[in-house]
């Protein structure tokens, strides 16, 4: 394979402009009032539920526009091939910037090796470095080790202990080449069932010491109360080391989709849920259309109380999807997070992007269907490589709460078209895991 950035090979290789390769440059330049989100994915259990992701992304990438998306990695590298195809369809056919995440936890050195040169390769230039938990061997169908296997992960324990042993190793291989990231708990972090002493302040000495080795920015875990995270975001600006007075800080939030899922994700997060959210929630726990409303309403109430606590950075939302659409979609649609296209932006005074998509016109969200979108980009005519997902498009806050935005009307139209609950694309799978499941959604087995 030719490693020139100008290959004119069949296989297209990947190569954005490196000044926005990495997250933290992209969010460096927004206005420091704007607005961005991002998506996370996981790699699907069964092979048609990964082609019927590789629809909604395309879905997605196209109506919703986030700044950057996120592919997880299981336990122990268990969905280590099909996190990195995953990753690979973002960063390169769908031409979005993509995080890949990494635990160290029952990993051996060379899976580690392997995957960074991967990523590498392909462009990625953003991980999220975790420490991760044993594996689930059942899950994925996985073969048990070998005696020598055992052995060498055991070995590879001793160097891989923590997140913060991932920071160092990364960067010291590969410098600043990647931009990483690194998870955060604003209620605290606790691996016990019953945690005694579970705060952020007992996390701190350890988020520092992850800063320090060479984390680029922070990504929260899932929460529901916004008085926790507020002032967990306040302490850490104002903490006494400085390192946190700069460094982006996005907040993780799990869009509802059922009761069940609710309370067994929280309890595994030890994250607390308002008791008046759980009021509103218990009379209708079992009916899932009415508590997925009702959580649209919950996640919109907590993206605006955010909004409204000052902030000098740009502030930035990063959604737990489930691999599902609608509710995320809405949520996002609501909250008016939803970037201009480049072709809107000269309405704003602001940086038009020159590539062809500015000026694609008629194929808008409203043409999109879940098998259309291959159809769309190929009449653009645009490479991959021009595929952005730039920052020039994400709203300040004084262009988010316009109601004079030419075009506005009709976008959000054409965003309804593909997130409401008349679409069949974005909703036929809104209830994966029901009664007997369905192998086919790329929500299937969600935990």
């Amino acid at each position: 394979m030719a490693s020139s950035s100008t290959d004119t090979s069949s296989t297209p290789i990947y190569t954005p402009p490196e000044e926005m390769d990495k997250i933290t440059d992209k969010i460096a330049a927004l206005p420091h009032d704007a607005t961005f989100f991002s998506l996370e994915f996981f790699p699907p259990k069964t092979q048609i539920g990964f082609s019927n992701l590789q629809d909604r992304l395309q879905r997605m990438s196209q109506t919703l526009r986030p700044l950057f998306v996120n592919v997880t990695w299981g336990a122990g590298g268990c969905t280590a091939s099909r996190s990195l195809e995953l990753a690979e369809i973002c960063q390169r056919q769908l031409g979005l910037t993509t995080c890949l995440h990494l635990t160290c936890t029952n990993m051996k050195r060379k899976v580690v090796d392997e995957t960074l040169e991967e990523a590498k390769i392909m462009g990625i230039r953003n991980i999220l470095a975790l420490r991760g938990d044993p594996p689930r061997e059942e899950e994925y169908q996985l073969d048990t080790e070998s005696g020598e296997e055992e052995k060498e992960i055991k070995e590879n324990n001793q160097e891989f202990v923590w997140a913060i042993d991932l920071v160092r190793y990364i960067r010291r291989k590969y410098g600043d080449f990647f931009c990483i990231g690194v998870a955060t708990y604003p209620e605290g972090h606790s691996d016990e069932s019953h945690p005694q002493k579970q705060s952020f302040e007992h996390d701190l000495p350890y988020l520092i010491g992850k800063v320090q080795a060479g984390a680029d920015f922070l990504v929260t875990q899932l929460f529901f109360d916004v008085h926790a995270y507020t002032r967990f975001e306040k302490a850490l600006r104002e903490h006494e080391s400085g390192v946190f007075r700069t460094i982006p800080i996005i907040p993780g939030l799990l869009p509802i989709q059922n009761y069940q899922i609710l309370r067994r994700t929280t309890k595994l997060a030890h994250c607390r849920i308002p008791p008046a959210l759980l009021e509103t929630l218990e009379p209708i726990k079992a009916d899932d259309e009415k508590v997925k409303e009702k959580g649209i309403d919950a996640l919109c109430d907590i993206i605006n109380e955010i909004q409204a606590y000052k902030s000098a950075q740009p502030r930035g939302y990063h959604f737990f999807t489930l691999n599902l659409e609608k509710v995320v979609g809405s949520i996002i649609e609501r909250c008016n997070l939803i970037p201009p296209k480049p072709s809107q932006m000269n309405a704003y005074d602001s940086a038009i992007d020159d590539s062809p998509e500015s000026h694609n016109g008629a194929s808008g969200a409203s043409q999109i269907t879940a098998n259309g979108i291959a159809r769309i980009l190929e009449s653009s005519n645009l490479p991959s490589s021009r595929r952005p997902s730039i920052a020039s498009n994400h709203l300040t806050t004084s262009h988010r709460t316009s109601s004079s935005l030419p075009n506005n009307a009709k976008s959000t139209s054409n965003i309804n078209q593909s997130i409401n609950t008349d679409s069949r694309s974005a909703t036929w799978d809104d209830f994966p895991n029901g009664r007997f499941g369905d192998a086919r959604s790329p929500a299937f087995g969600t935990p």
